[in-house]
């Protein structure tokens, strides 16, 4: 029996043609090998498996050919080509510099250096993973690497280029290797199961090259351990299986239940997902990945950028097609905010599913998901239990709110109607009634005497908050000011909880006819208020009933700053404004 040799090996490429994914770089060897135009020290770069100590040997064997071909590939034939694919070859001498790191590994290889060679004209010296080197034997390194002899190059390679001293890097000429994309590593596959007499599906082979995460050599790996498990019959579910992998067709069917709020086949599925062994965050992040090649499709011009197959691909633009942008921007956020949390989570299965839930109903809403976070309400969930109770209960009210709406004069919106938030707040949307037609009885209250669960029950009721109606319009004073701007405040969401606070503290100053200036306490303040001046106006106009009102605001200075009294010091004035505390105080003999 033969001794097997392993297909990252076997397959290894022995010229610059065969060289996968680097065209740019093995052409521009090719042209300095042609040219004569030689460094005495090139830098190769990049991720493991790539091809960079490939490209090292391939260059050493090709500038000692006797005989180069016309195409600027050696012969394969002359004497030093053949002691090359022989492993015989005097004139290559490799370093592993993360088990040789020391200065008297360099020290040998110094002295290595001068012994010229005794077949081709040059000595190449390949130094792998020359990162791993010590400063000291960087240090010892510098002299030869900047001045080697004339028949003497060096070959540097490394996966962490920025590892390396200034002066090592500034000797050399780098060349940057990328990472294969998954055609390439997909057509080599091809060429080698061909070879081997494997069959294989185009699926099972996209699968393998986007596991190598870019790396030929951990491709090829992968391809002989799904080899041995399918013995000879690569198949999309047998390398799903042998790898790992989490079917794709999970994540299409729960986009599906996304979009019809199937709440119960999602929790189904997950569990599914869970019981054969995969995690969550593994999960979390393949669905992301879903989504993002869902809104990949949804242009041409993006769609080359989803690796998959064709059929795949019509797949995704297909589920594309019933997706709204919004929901998939939305779904995406909440995948990677779970992602975020996973780490920090206690407990990891319930933060999941409460993702899929909020993902699920997203789906539902038609507000866009850009700017300001709209309202999270959360609707039920098992919808089709609750819908008896539901139709009662609005059955119950249904007259009463007729009765309502006889009442105030406004028109009455469905008893299931629900609250639209709003991504970004705007005063205008706060409904005030014209004071001129406002009814003399009705279902009102006024917004000062109303304590906060009577307005959000109000609000919840789509019932009209109004202004007093004592007159039909306010008279343009400090008092009726403070009160409209405050009523403003207590209006925004809860995103806007600071600006509300330092809005409602602010003390206000007749200026002139319809016109007011707002002092505030500091800087930031003071930039919130310019920013919303025109709401905050068309808001107080609104609100008392008057024609447009000017408005500035100013920051305060040091003598209109408020005074922050003690407790003993507010009893004091206290004391100044009542006699009567001082009488009791004196009577009892209390002390403060």
């Amino acid at each position: 029996m033969d001794n097997y040799i392993v297909s990252a090996r076997k397959y290894r490429p022995m010229t610059f043609d065969t060289v996968v994914g680097q065209e740019a770089l093995t052409t521009t060897l090719k042209n300095s090998i042609a040219s004569g135009r030689l460094a005495h020290a090139y830098l190769f770069c990049g991720p493991r498996g790539v091809g960079k100590t490939t490209c090292a040997r391939i260059f050493a064997k090709t500038i000692n050919c006797l005989s180069p071909g016309a195409n600027g590939e050696a012969c394969g034939e002359c004497e030093s080509c053949r002691s090359f694919n022989e492993q015989r070859s005097l004139n290559i001498y490799e370093l592993d510099a993360a088990s040789n790191n020391s200065i008297e590994d360099i020290r040998q290889l110094i002295e290595q250096t001068r012994i010229p060679p005794q077949v081709g004209k040059y000595k190449v010296f390949i130094v792998d993973e020359v990162h791993m080197l010590s400063t000291a034997a960087f240090n010892a390194f510098l002299k030869t690497l900047e001045e080697p002899p004339h028949y003497v190059i060096f070959i540097l390679a490394t996966t962490e280029k920025h590892k390396l001293l200034p002066t090592i890097l500034s000797r050399c000429q780098i060349y940057d290797f990328n990472r294969m994309n998954v055609p390439e590593i997909v057509r080599h596959l091809q060429m080698v199961a061909q070879k081997e007499g494997i069959q294989t599906e185009d699926s099972a082979l996209q699968v393998i090259a986007e596991k190598a995460d870019g790396g030929m050599r951990d491709a090829l790996s992968i391809f002989d351990q799904v080899a041995a498990f399918c013995e000879g019959n690569i198949t999309y579910q047998k390398t799903i299986a042998n790898l790992n992998v989490l079917d794709y067709e999970y994540y299409f069917k729960l986009v599906d239940y996304f979009l019809g709020n199937d709440i119960p086949k999602i929790m189904t599925t997950f569990n599914e997902i869970l019981n054969k062994g995969f995690l969550g965050d593994h999960f979390i992040n393949g669905l992301n990945s879903h989504l993002r090649n869902l809104l990949m499709s949804k242009d041409p011009q993006t769609l080359p950028l989803i690796e998959a197959n064709e059929d795949v691909r019509q797949r995704y633009g297909q589920q594309a097609q019933k997706c709204k942008q919004q929901f998939i921007y939305s779904a995406i956020r909440r995948c990677t905010d779970c992602d975020l949390n996973y780490k920090q989570s206690q407990n990891k299965r319930l933060l999941v599913e409460i993702t899929l839930i909020e993902i699920a109903q997203a789906a539902q809403d038609d507000v866009p998901s850009a700017g300001r976070s709209p309202k999270k309400i959360l609707k039920p969930i098992f919808a089709a239990t609750e819908k008896s109770q539901t139709s009662a209960a609005a059955s119950a009210v249904a007259q009463p709110k007729a009765a309502n709406v006889a009442n105030t004069g406004q028109t009455q919106q469905p008893a299931n109607a629900q609250p639209v938030a709003n991504p970004a707040f705007n005063a205008a949307s706060i409904q005030l009634p014209n004071v001129a037609n406002a009814p003399k009885h009705g279902r009102m209250f006024s917004i000062s005497g109303a304590t906060s669960n009577q307005v959000k029950q109000a609000e919840e009721e789509k019932t009209v908050v109004a202004i007093p109606e004592s007159s039909e319009k306010m008279e343009f004073d400090v008092v009726n000011l403070t009160r409209a701007v405050k009523t403003y405040a207590s209006k925004l969401p809860m995103e806007e909880m600071a600006f509300s606070t330092g809005l409602s503290s602010m003390k206000f100053n007749i200026t002139g006819e319809k016109q007011f200036e707002a002092v505030a306490e500091n800087q930031i303040v003071l930039a919130q208020v310019q920013r919303n001046i025109p709401q905050i106006t068309d808001f107080v106009c609104r609100f008392m009933g008057i024609g447009d009102i000017g408005m500035t605001v100013r920051l305060a200075e040091k003598k209109e700053h408020a005074k922050i009294l003690s407790p003993y010091e507010q009893y004091n004035e206290m004391k100044k404004i009542n006699d009567s505390l001082a009488k009791l105080e004196e009577e009892f003999a209390l002390t403060f």
